[in-house]
């Protein structure tokens, strides 16, 4: 099952499971009511500590997502970056040896593009990613090459460093895309919306349901929950980065 069809199922899972949570405890708020003529003390402030521990966790799961995506943005900039450097410090390298290195230039980036356009299937995109690297070996050696047989210190002193850089922020990109909470946060986060459901089930069992009210309820927070758990996973939801990988397309474009 792909991941948007799978979050999507989550969602309306937790909503469901809202809508149950806050008719139980409605009937136990009625059943209580009946029982006992006045509200047991203590209530609202357990009430009070639960919603403030849901907001709390929807603040930090939605901040840290939002922050890891920006972040996944920088790092598709850098690394255009990074490689527009590399590419325009090919002319330190013979003239002979120019053409073929920008052809491998040429056929890096579009696999490194191809890397993540491939996403959500996580083998092709892997399988991607281990064929840019060989291009990553083969401009290495051809750099080197370049290098040594000019033997020209302006090559080895501004190319090679820029190509390594180049490489590098590879493997920080490939890393940034593992980077996420641990799962206890998200499942902490879930059986809290369910606590405070529940409370919020008792709290409005004084009198007929207000169905406007439990259903706003229930689908703000499905909502939330299913917006913090796209923005954490960008490449395959509909929240997604795909916009800033244009600056590597640009970047394609203009070595043609």
């Amino acid at each position: 099952m792909r991941f948007p069809l799978f979050a999507v199922l989550v969602a309306f899972g937790l909503f469901a499971l809202i809508l149950v949570l806050l008719e139980i405890g409605r009937r136990i708020g009625k059943r209580t009511m009946r029982d006992q003529t006045e509200v047991p003390a203590g209530v609202g402030d357990v009430e009070g500590a639960v919603f403030a521990l849901l907001g709390l966790l929807i603040a930090f799961t939605f901040s840290g997502a939002a922050d890891r995506f920006d972040d996944r943005r920088h790092l598709i900039v850098e690394e255009a970056n990074n490689i527009g450097t590399a590419w325009l410090r090919v002319d330190l390298l013979p003239a002979e040896m120019q053409p073929q290195m920008r052809q491998l230039f040429r056929t890096y980036l579009d696999s490194r593009l191809k890397v993540y356009q491939k996403l959500p299937d996580i083998q092709a995109s892997m399988a991607e990613l281990a064929r840019s690297e060989d291009y990553q070996e083969k401009i290495w050696d051809h750099a080197v090459g370049g290098c040594s047989q000019t033997n020209s210190a302006p090559c080895a002193m501004l190319l090679l460093p820029a190509l390594n850089q180049m490489i590098d922020i590879t493997t920080t990109r490939t890393m940034s895309t593992q980077f996420h909470p641990p799962a206890i946060v998200f499942i902490m986060l879930g059986l809290v919306a369910l606590a405070a459901s529940a409370l919020a089930g008792y709290s409005m069992s004084g009198g007929k349901r207000s169905w406007i009210h439990i259903l706003s309820f229930a689908a703000v927070l499905a909502i939330t929950v299913y917006v913090i758990v796209d923005i954490e996973f960008p490449r395959f939801g509909l929240i997604r980065v795909d916009a800033t990988d244009q600056v590597l397309k640009d970047l394609l474009n203009s070595m043609k």
